[in-house]
């Protein structure tokens, strides 16, 4: 959590002295940046692409019963799957 928060801030501040501040090592925090997406999270971006993707196409007016009646088919492998 800590990485993510010095990423966020580290057009304020520089990241040495956010790490310092937090106490988190910068090797870390560069091995952080560099570490791929793990799988659940490219799926969750996968997923919020899809729904920003069926808001649009409704022209913003689905509330989400309808948005979870349009994303079943997307979501039912996940669902199965227990990740959900």
């Amino acid at each position: 959590m800590s990485f993510a928060l010095i990423d966020r801030a580290k057009a304020e501040f520089p990241v040495h002295r956010l790490c310092r501040v937090l106490g988190a090592s910068q090797s870390g925090y560069f091995a952080w940046r560099a570490r791929p997406a793990c799988r659940r999270q490219h799926d969750d971006m996968v997923l919020l692409a899809h729904v920003r993707s069926a808001f649009a196409l409704s022209n913003s007016t689905y509330g989400s019963p309808r948005m979870m009646g349009w994303m079943a088919p997307v979501t039912a492998s996940r669902c199965q799957n227990g990740d959900w």
